[in-house]
This record gives C-alpha cells, sequence and structure tokens, in this order.
C-alpha cells in the first residue's frame, strides 16, 4: 500500500457564495422545521488531508527506493466552505481544497504532474459524488471520492471526513491505459480541519435578522499553542559601508511577529534566552528563462535581539507585552541599519535547532568584538561585488531572507512536544538590484513571503524535505531541476538548503550507472566571513572556504568537504546555507535518490531526487493513421526525428506502420503526411515500446 500523508495549504480555488441571501433557501429546502437559529458559514482555519493511495499496477514507473510520505505545513484560512446550523453540519459549498504537495516524483506520469497543483473539489450537492481529486489549473479528473462520512463539533469548530472511498476516475483511468478499471476502489482519504465562521446569520420564523460578517485577520490569528516567532516582514535591503576588495556588506530589516498564544522570551544579553537573527541573499539564474539555478551569495552574521516592542504588523491582535518578551500577537521592527551591526554575532556559537549559545557574561560571549576591526562588509550579509552587477547578471533575480533562532521555542517544545515551532522561522522576499558596482541599490518587488525559506522562490524546481533526526535535530531541504538545453543534453542542477540542522553536511552524492556520461560538473557556496578574535571557530580561524572535492567512480559521482575529525572548520554546509551541485548528462532524468553524509554526527540518508536514467535500450514505435471516419491511409509517410537524426516509413495498405530500433530516453518528433490530409505532429520522450502512436486527419 503506497501511504501519502497530505498535509496540505488549503485556500479556496474556485467558490465563495454571496451571503445568507444564498444560504437560508438552501436551509429551507433541506430542514423543514429550520425556522429559528444561528446558519453558520464556515470556512478552514487549518488542515490535514491524508490521501491513503493503493497504485499497484496502475503506477509501473515507482521505483522501490521512492519515498512514500509527503508531508508540508497546512497553511490556514482557506476557504473551503461548509455550513452548520444551531451547531449541526448541514453540508458544503462547492468549493475546492488545493493541496500544495512539493514532491511527486514517482508516480505515474500523469498524477506525478500534477502533484504539486492538487485540489479536491466539493461538489455540487445531488451529484453521484460528494468529493472529487483533480488538478486545479487543467481540470484533469483524477479520482471521485465515495462515501465520505462527516462529523462536526459545534463547540470546538472541527470538521472530520473519514471513511472515503477513492475511486479510479474515467479521464484518468484513460490516460493510464486501463479505461476498463474506471471506478476501481484505490484507497481511502480523510480530512481534519479546524474551521471559523465567516458569516454568522440569526434566523427568526424563516427570515434574517441579523447577518454579520466577522473579521478576518491574518491566517494564524494568534491561535498557535506555544511560542511562535515568524519573520513577518522583510524591507529595506540595502549595502552598508565601503566594498572592501572585491566585497561589500548588506543588511535587510526584519519585522517579527509572535504567533503563538505564549509571550517570547526576549532577554537581553548577558541572558541568552533571546532570538538572534540570520540574514541571507540569494540569486537566481542561468539558460534561456534565467531560473537554470539559485544559488545562495551572500550571509550575514547574526543579530542578538533586545528590548521587544508592541506593535502589531501582522494584524494579530498585539496583547501589549513587551520589553524581555514578545507577547502573543506582537510585532518587534529592526531595521536594516539595526540589522547592520556591525557588531553581530558570529553563528558558530549558536546551535540552530534547540537555540543554544552562551550567555554574554560567561568566558566565552557570543558577540565579542574585541580585538579585530571592521571594514565594510564586516558581519553583515558578505557578497562578491560579481555576483551582483547587472551587467555580469543580466535577467537574474534576487531574494533576500531572514531568520529567527530561539532557546524559548525549544525548551517549550521540550514540556510540550505537540506544540514545537521551530521550523517556520524563515521568511523571504524578492528584490530588484541596481548598479555594476559600489555603491549598489535594492528595490523590492513583491511582499514578504512569511514562513517559506527563499529556496521556494526557485521557478520549476522540485522540493525534498529531509529531517535526519526528528526531535533531535533541525530539517533541510533539497531542491533540485533539470532541464534539456539542447538535443541529447541534459542540465542537473542540485541546491542543498540546511535550515536549522546543527549537524550539518559534509557530502552530497548522486548515483550514475552503465551509459552515463558526465560533463561541465560543477559546485558553487557562499563566501565565508574571515575569522575574528572570539568567534567561536577553532583557533578562531573562521570557517573554510574550500571548494568541495568531487570523485566520480562507475556508481556515483560524490562532492564532499573535509570531515569533522580532519577540520573542525571545514566548509561543511551550516545551518542558513545553501550549497549547489550540477552536472550535464547524455542521459534523460529518472527517479532516484540523492545520498547526503552529515558532518558531526549521524549516519548517511538517501532524499529523493531525480537522476541520470541507466544506459538506453532500443524499442519499437507503432501506430495506425486514420481519417476523420477512422479508416486506414495507405502510403502515409511517418518520420520520426530527434532533432539530428530523421527516420521515414510509409503505411501499409491499412494505414499501420512501424519503426524499430527507437533508443528510448529521447524526445523524438513524430509526424504523418499524406496529399489531402493534415496531420498534427506529436512530440514525446520515448520511454517504453509504443503500439498505439496513433494519427487522424484533422476534418
Amino acid at each position: 500500500m503506497l501511504k501519502i500523508a497530505l498535509i496540505a495549504t488549503l485556500p479556496l480555488l474556485v467558490f465563495f457564495g454571496n451571503g445568507s441571501d444564498q444560504l437560508l433557501p438552501w436551509l429551507v429546502s433541506n430542514r423543514p422545521a429550520a425556522t429559528n437559529g444561528t446558519l453558520e458559514k464556515l470556512i478552514v482555519a487549518s488542515g490535514t488531508v491524508s490521501l491513503d493511495l493503493d497504485l499497484k499496477g496502475y503506477d509501473t514507473r515507482r521505483l522501490a527506493s521512492a519515498p512514500s510520505m509527503y508531508t508540508l505545513d497546512a497553511e490556514n484560512n482557506a476557504f473551503f466552505t461548509v455550513m452548520s446550523f444551531n451547531g449541526e453540519f448541514r453540508g458544503h459549498l462547492p468549493s475546492g481544497l488545493p493541496l500544495a504537495i512539493r514532491q511527486g516524483s514517482g508516480l505515474a506520469a500523469q498524477l506525478s504532474t500534477s502533484f504539486q497543483q492538487l485540489v479536491i473539489e466539493a461538489d455540487p450537492l445531488g451529484g453521484q459524488f460528494e468529493l472529487s481529486v483533480r488538478d486545479s489549473r487543467s481540470g484533469f479528473h483524477f479520482f471521485n471520492i465515495e462515501g465520505p462520512e462527516y462529523s462536526f463539533d459545534a463547540f470546538s469548530r472541527t470538521l472530520n471526513i473519514s471513511g472515503g472511498r477513492v475511486l479510479l476516475a474515467k479521464q484518468y483511468a484513460a490516460e493510464i491505459g486501463r479505461p476498463a478499471d474506471v471506478g476501481m476502489l484505490v484507497g481511502q482519504i480523510s480530512i481534519q480541519a479546524a474551521m471559523r465562521p465567516i458569516e454568522v446569520t440569526t434566523v427568526v420564523d424563516g427570515e434574517v435578522v441579523s447577518d454579520v460578517l466577522p473579521a478576518i485577520k491574518d491566517p494564524n490569528a494568534g491561535t498557535v499553542p506555544g511560542p511562535d516567532v515568524v519573520v513577518g516582514d522583510l524591507s529595506g535591503l540595502a549595502q552598508f559601508g565601503q566594498a572592501s576588495g572585491t566585497q561589500v556588506g548588506l543588511a535587510v530589516g526584519t519585522d517579527s511577529c509572535n504567533y503563538g498564544t505564549i509571550n517570547l522570551n526576549w532577554k537581553a544579553l548577558p541572558d541568552n534566552d533571546h532570538p538572534v537573527i540570520p540574514q541571507n541573499l540569494y540569486r537566481m539564474s542561468g539558460g534561456a528563462t534565467n531560473d537554470e539555478r539559485f544559488e545562495q551569495i551572500g550571509q550575514s552574521s547574526v543579530k542578538h535581539a533586545f528590548t521587544a516592542l508592541t506593535n502589531n504588523l501582522c494584524g494579530l491582535g498585539c496583547n501589549g507585552i513587551g520589553g524581555s518578551q514578545l507577547g502573543s500577537g506582537c510585532s518587534d521592527p529592526y531595521s536594516a541599519s539595526l540589522n547592520s551591526g556591525p557588531n553581530l554575532g558570529s553563528r558558530a556559537w549558536i546551535n540552530p535547532f534547540t537555540g543554544a549559545y552562551p550567555r554574554g557574561d560567561s568566558a566565552t560571549p557570543p558577540n565579542n568584538h574585541n580585538g579585530h576591526t571592521h571594514t565594510g562588509p564586516s558581519h553583515r550579509i558578505l557578497t562578491e561585488i560579481a555576483d551582483l552587477s547587472t551587467t555580469q547578471n543580466p535577467g537574474a533575480t534576487y531574494y533576500a531572507e531572514g531568520q529567527y533562532i530561539t532557546p524559548h521555542e525549544y525548551a517549550w517544545c521540550q514540556t510540550n512536544p505537540t506544540q514545537c515551532n521551530m521550523n517556520n522561522n524563515v521568511s523571504h522576499r524578492r528584490y530588484s538590484v541596481t548598479g555594476t558596482g559600489s555603491p549598489f541599490s535594492f528595490s523590492p518587488v513583491g511582499s514578504t513571503v512569511r514562513s517559506k525559506s527563499a529556496i521556494t522562490a526557485w521557478t520549476g524546481a522540485s522540493f525534498s524535505d529531509f529531517i535526519p533526526a526528528p526531535g533531535v535535530d533541525g530539517i533541510g531541504t533539497i531542491a533540485y531541476k533539470v532541464t534539456n538545453p539542447s538535443p541529447g543534453v541534459w542540465h542537473y542542477e542540485y541546491a542543498v538548503y540546511n535550515q536549522n540542522i546543527d549537524r550539518g553536511i559534509q557530502s552530497f552524492s548522486i548515483p550514475i550507472g552503465a551509459g552515463v556520461t558526465l560533463s561541465n560538473i560543477g559546485f558553487h557556496a557562499p563566501p565565508q566571513h574571515p575569522g575574528w578574535t572570539f568567534d567561536g571557530t577553532v583557533n578562531n580561524a573562521g570557517y573554510s572556504s574550500t571548494a568541495w572535492a568531487q570523485t566520480q567512480t562507475g556508481s556515483a559521482i560524490t562532492w564532499n568537504s573535509e570531515t569533522f575529525a580532519q577540520n573542525q572548520n571545514a566548509n561543511a554546509i551550516r545551518w542558513g546555507t545553501l550549497y549547489n551541485f550540477r552536472f550535464d548528462s547524455n542521459r534523460p532524468p529518472t527517479a532516484g535518490d540523492a545520498t547526503l553524509g552529515f558532518y558531526k554526527t549521524g549516519s548517511p540518508m538517501n532524499v529523493a531526487v531525480q537522476v541520470p536514467s541507466l544506459a538506453a535500450s532500443n524499442v519499437s514505435v507503432a501506430g495506425r493513421v486514420t481519417s476523420s471516419a477512422s479508416r486506414g491511409i495507405g502510403n502515409a509517410k511517418v518520420t520520426i526525428s530527434d532533432g539530428n537524426t530523421t527516420r521515414t516509413t510509409y503505411t501499409s495498405s491499412f494505414g499501420y506502420y512501424r519503426f524499430e530500433n527507437v533508443l528510448t530516453g529521447v524526445t523524438y518528433t513524430i509526424t504523418a503526411a499524406k496529399k489531402r490530409y493534415t496531420f498534427t505532429p506529436q512530440q514525446m520522450q520515448i520511454n517504453n515500446a509504443m503500439s498505439n502512436l496513433n494519427f487522424v486527419a484533422l476534418p
């Protein structure tokens, strides 16, 4: 049984009613005795969808090593609309639950393509099925859901949908070549959602006497248990100080918000119970559309927070607590100039998962600047001038990222294990760059994307999250993208992001096999700050900037830094950093596993990505050419071309044709031609033998 846990974003896709004037006739027609009471229209405040599929026999491409679990944090205030009357569940309105799935590798072709844009649709009442699963963009119909059971708790306003039987829909059954299996049971679905009202209507004797639209606050609206600091806004990205050599120093303003119900400790140094704030800069560039790769080009030291204010940037409703605590719902601004330091502390002192670092009055204070001088880039977002120059990076886009690391969230998690909020403290915002050399200026493009790391802005990429030791260490992401820049050449781009994993990452490996050749092998890492007295590194030497070594065997290509035993200052992927690995190959992608090796402790782990497929095989490609009336067309010319080589054959008197020894893993254009007839060319990647590549003449 293939189990896919979908912990998903649930915003409205299709429908939102126009008020009680539509709800009341529905209520009267569906509940004759309902003449007095309170009618509520509710939406999803937060939710979890679990889809348990058995695609055995349908998912022929799936590898045994591919993961079976896909998760993503739920977003709140989704407009999946249901109704209750006097606390009794009365049904749903036509609406949709888009599922923000970030990884779909290994599933059958159409489902894999749509896996980042699935939607559960609540269909109009009275139809054969109440729910269905579709592609939110194309409308492609995958599954129908039969027999779901609804349970609504009016006190807690929670809705549970369970026992829904997942059936193959006609369109998907046809796409996978199993049209006779329409309606086949392939799994079960359940939905658990916290609801909140968006319209409350009081009905007396069948007439509306009061109609209230409760205010919609920010998604979390102070309902997250525990303390929960989030970067609510990024602003004011700017260069500070003069360039030093080939580098400049930047800083970005961060406005924090406490989305939790518990006041967050904000005790200034020498106390070590307050957040620290690192800043990062990224660039997306390369390829025909300037989105081939996503690289980190700058990182800062950390700002030690002090004296929380009581603003209400995130619209949560600040409780007025400030100073040594950031109150529930409150926000605290740090301007770019404040975050520029230059008195920022080293990252080396900090465990990013627990938030632990030494006290300021200890023998090893975490923010000591004695014994060294500052230049313009010191401790700020250290960035190469060449990485910002608009002449050297035409068409590139840039993203600033802010992060909060705090010991209070971890301490709360230890005593309240269901209230752990350490993994949502990163936000990003896009900026445009002006300048060919120092100084540079920056302008925001769009709004801050809260609780999402910058890597999620990589256009067209796929994402695999990994947690090396759940409950013990933090999380990371491998983002990857495979492009086909020229016939027979595939470019593989991988970005390994460590959000808050203390153990660090020391090696990265991709499997290769027979017939796979690699070229243009590359590596990229952001610049490291030089060491300074009391910076927390061994001998105050700072972290190494040595590029990772690269080795290739008959079974894998591997990049690695020095081990922890060899060098405790090695250039490992430490928290808050992203490194890139890339190559070109003669083979198209297939589902496989990258292997991560950790720096301080822990066994290697596999993470699902796309890798070059093994050596090609030769197969046959056949089909039929017919008129619009389904009569075979004889002596029609059929060609198959990979862009370099073209082969031709002619159909039999009944319209059949066949090509032998067609190389798999290659994208071909197949055409048919015959006087007095017009056919539409077909372009596709051939991976297996085909017997039904047919052409039908246009009317």
